[in-house]
Parts: C-alpha cells; sequence; structure tokens
C-alpha cells in the first residue's frame, strides 16, 4: 500500500491539510482495497492551525522516513520559518527518492529546504510574485494549477490540491481509480483553464496625479470602438514615440499591451454579469472578431469564454435582449 505522510507545521491551513488526506482516504482499487495508507504527522505532539485551534498529531517526523509521498499544506502569513529540523527531514527524504507535495502556500516550505531550486513550481496566485522575488532560482508559473517535476510537486490554491492529488492518484493506480476518487470529491478528474481563470488582473499602476490619468479614463470609456496608439498620442498632445516612451515609464506596460488588458477586463465582467452572446460580448469589449476575443481571452485567462462563463456567472445577471 502507497503511504502519504501529511506534513503539518504551526499555523497549518486546515482546508490545505485535510482535503489531500480526504482524496486518498477516500481512493480504492478495484477490489475495494484501500489504495494510500495516510498519516498525519508533525514536529511535535501538538501542532498550532490556523484558526485559533490545536491539533494533536500522533505521528511525528520519523513518519517522513516511511513515507511514498510527503504532502506540504499551506501556513497563516503569520508562520514563522520552518525549523532547521523540518527542512533537514525533507530534505533527507527528497534525497532519498520520495515524492514530495506542497499545497498552496506550502511551496515556500520546499523553496526553504531548496528542493525547488532550478525547476518550476506555482503556488497561489496571490503569493506568486513573493515566491519569485524571495527564491529567484525557482522558475515560478503562476497561472497552472499544479506543477508535476517528477519527484516534486507544487500545487495552486487550497482547491487545486484535489486536481494535483487526483493526477498523483492517476500516475500512481490509474485513470479508472482516479476518476473513482473524483467523483468521491464530486470534482472533474481534470479541469479545464488554469489558475490564471481565478487572478484578478490589475491594470499597472498609475501614479495618482499622473498625466495619463485622463487619458485612461476615456480608453475605458470607449473600449468599444477601434482606439489605436496615434488617436492615445494624439489626445495626449505628444508624438507617438514620446507617448510610447513616458507610457511605459508611467505604467511598465505599452500602450497596446495594456489596452488588451483593458479589453479582457471588460470581457470578464460582461461573461459574469450578462448573458449577451460571446458575439456580442466582444463587439462590447472592443475585438475586431469572435475569433481574435477566443484567441486573446484564452491566453490571457487560460479558458474560453464559455467556460469562464459557465465558472463565474453570476445568478442576476442581465438577460440577452431579444435579437442580441
Amino acid at each position: 500500500m502507497h503511504s502519504v505522510a501529511v506534513l503539518a507545521l504551526d499555523d497549518v491551513v486546515p482546508f490545505d491539510m485535510a482535503a489531500p488526506m480526504q482524496v486518498f482516504d477516500w481512493t480504492h482499487l478495484p477490489d475495494g482495497r484501500p489504495g494510500y495508507r495516510v498519516r498525519l504527522c508533525a514536529e511535535s505532539p501538538e501542532v498550532r492551525a490556523d484558526g485559533g485551534f490545536a491539533l494533536r498529531v500522533a505521528h511525528g517526523l520519523d513518519a517522513l522516513t516511511e513515507a511514498d509521498t510527503i504532502i506540504v499544506p499551506g501556513r497563516s502569513p503569520v508562520a514563522g520559518p520552518p525549523s532547521p529540523r523540518v527542512l533537514a527531514a525533507l530534505r533527507d527524504a527528497a534525497a532519498a527518492g520520495t515524492r514530495i507535495a506542497s499545497v498552496c502556500v506550502g511551496a515556500f516550505v520546499l523553496a526553504e529546504a531548496g528542493l525547488l531550486d532550478g525547476l518550476r513550481a506555482t503556488t497561489h496566485w496571490v503569493a506568486a510574485d513573493d515566491l519569485a522575488r524571495r527564491f529567484p532560482a525557482v522558475e515560478v508559473q503562476p497561472d497552472v494549477l499544479y506543477v508535476d517535476n517528477g519527484q516534486i510537486l507544487t500545487s495552486a490554491g487550497a482547491a487545486a490540491a484535489l486536481d494535483m492529488c487526483l493526477h498523483m492518484i492517476r500516475r500512481d493506480l490509474g485513470s479508472a481509480v482516479a476518476a473513482h476518487a473524483a467523483r468521491m470529491s464530486v470534482m472533474p478528474l481534470e479541469r479545464e483553464g488554469g489558475q490564471a481563470q481565478f487572478i484578478v488582473h490589475d491594470h499597472p499602476p498609475v501614479p495618482r496625479g499622473s498625466t495619463l490619468e485622463p487619458l485612461l479614463e476615456w480608453v475605458e470609456d470607449n473600449l468599444a470602438h477601434e482606439i489605436t496608439l496615434g488617436a492615445m498620442a494624439a489626445r495626449s498632445g505628444m508624438s507617438e514615440r514620446t507617448f510610447s516612451r513616458r507610457f511605459r515609464e508611467q505604467t511598465g506596460s505599452t500602450p497596446l499591451q495594456w489596452l488588451l488588458r483593458a479589453r479582457v477586463r471588460r470581457a470578464q465582467y460582461l461573461l459574469e454579469n450578462t448573458s449577451h452572446p460571446v458575439e456580442r460580448v466582444a463587439r462590447q469589449a472592443g475585438f475586431g472578431s469572435p475569433t481574435a476575443f477566443r484567441e486573446r481571452f484564452r491566453r490571457v485567462v487560460g479558458t474560453t469564454p464559455q467556460a469562464y462563463r459557465a465558472a463565474f456567472h453570476a445568478k442576476d445577471a442581465v438577460p440577452a435582449a431579444a435579437g442580441s
């Protein structure tokens, strides 16, 4: 039987810890036998959980040496650094060939141990920039649900732990067993799109009082119309070359990149809050054609407009008018 050790550190996020335990515990072979033995382990018998309660843990760090897979859940933002003993135990397990996976910001623990150096990794999109800044040897991919490097895996937000665990179950025991585990978890075996569909794509910040503020407000009000670089430059009273340089200086983005991101944001809003057909959404967001809209939307958001609407459409959305 495959052994899974879930490592609970102080300030552990309860859902990050419980989700992998549950999905592996629900996994059974075709003959009914359990597919995994799951153990919760910790450095000390009592662990402080994020949320104001404590956990009594029966297994210590020695359980890591017996595990085939180690899961490292995320921790509260106020959590201190992992102890040298924990980091050493993870390094020893990796050196022994144990599969190690993190949930959400548990990736920071793996990075502290040096286990992500030179590898692709992900974490919750809110923390992705911080992970990349603190650990430059890690190739952070913020738009995916999980990353599988073979021995080392990382997942995004807490729900993405289920995607990663189902992926591991399929690797270990095959698609049929994984599909049953997915049904038990009331989850699709594979979700369309990645973490990008959940990210709030902010515009690059513009300093208050910037000379660009009136222009950007005008752009937001006129997204449904054709907006050219020349038109933006003329409205700002600059040549195209000077305007492009000033725009990048103040926003960190090119005018075209900013405009495309604004149009995608407008399309997301319309998909969430109206029942307008995709073709109308494309027009209202200023895309030249539904095909161009679908291609750009998928590139930025990581999924199709139809799939995005299915996931995020508000129940009280404005219905499409007749003939629209």
